[in-house]
């Protein structure tokens, strides 16, 4: 029996839809990802894709621009592999016969270096949003809820008013994988989430709502929720205010978040826990800068030339 690679595709699709509960934007995701494989083979039996085929694959994907004119980066390219052996893996357990999932190996990338802020520049960046004005005011409030919170911008873009709870100054959020994790606050924070919402005088479900450009209501009258990239713009805007020359996003305030759990004597566990990472070794890049017993081995064994 011929199993063509588009059809099958949408099979391993709505897998992950009704099967594997995954989100619409993982779905959509590896859709992208596996058609590009559509585009580069055609419409094969899968039978007949090989280790050739996903060598030749590789190559294509390396050499394929994306829709901004620059080359697919090798974290990017990577995401195509595990969409792909994701993919074979699905075949194997449904009896399609194709190519062994574990013939994907991904591709060394360089790991990005960690950038977090200071506690001068995140006075600095916190200190610029106008809090007399209702802009202000929702801006700071964003601000102090990353750096709380170590929340992912789109976990933060997602929160409606009914999920914070400023009293217990925690809540939950649905991050990767659909997995639930605890949010805490401080005491801080918490004030300005309630002086927020005071000023508010719509009724609207989303936390966080726009309140500038040409569309800020939708059809019902509710106001429209902030999206990710409206939050990266708006925290670049007051890093740029506050002479920050480092480049800052919100996953800027995240590591923040971890670097400074770690510096005041977090142990790693607690910290990914509290980061939503399903594997250590991702929340073990913060240790390096952050380990405060190297700052003092290095204090004591190692004297200036002239102090010798």
């Amino acid at each position: 029996m011929v199993h063509y690679l588009s059809d099958t595709i949408i099979e391993f699709l709505e897998y992950l839809e009704i099967e594997q509960n995954r989100s619409q934007k993982t779905i959509g995701n590896y859709h992208h990802y596996l058609m590009r494989l559509v585009e580069f083979a055609g419409d094969v039996d899968v039978a007949k894709i090989s280790t050739e085929t996903i060598r030749k694959w590789r190559l294509w994907l390396n050499r394929l621009h994306n829709d901004r004119g620059g080359e697919i980066t090798s974290t990017t390219q990577n995401y195509h592999l595990i969409a792909m052996r994701s993919f074979l893996k699905f075949c194997s357990k449904r009896g399609i016969t194709t190519l062994p999932p574990e013939k994907i190996e991904l591709a060394r990338v360089r790991r990005k270096q960690v950038t977090f802020l200071n506690q001068e520049e995140l006075e600095a960046l916190f200190a610029q949003p106008d809090v007399n004005t209702k802009i202000g005011l929702r801006d700071r409030t964003i601000l102090e809820l990353l750096f709380s919170g170590g929340l992912r911008v789109s976990e933060l873009v997602g929160l409606d008013t009914a999920h914070v709870s400023t009293k217990r100054r925690e809540f939950m959020v649905r991050g990767k994988g659909q997995k639930d994790r605890p949010i805490f606050m401080s005491e801080g924070t918490a004030e300005w989430i309630d002086a927020y919402l005071k000023k508010r005088t719509d009724s609207s479900a989303a936390l966080f709502i726009r309140y500038g450009g040409s569309r800020q209501q939708d059809t019902s009258g509710d106001f429209l929720r902030l999206t990710p990239r409206s939050i990266q713009r708006i925290i670049s805007h007051y890093a740029k205010l506050a002479g920050i020359t480092k480049k800052v996003s919100p996953h800027t305030l995240r590591h923040s978040f971890a670097t400074d759990l770690l510096m005041n004597g977090a142990d790693i566990r607690s910290v990914q826990t509290m980061l939503g990472h399903s594997d250590i070794s991702t929340t073990q890049i913060y240790t390096h800068v952050t380990d405060p017993h190297l700052k003092q081995v290095h204090q004591k064994f190692h004297k200036d030339v002239l102090s010798r």
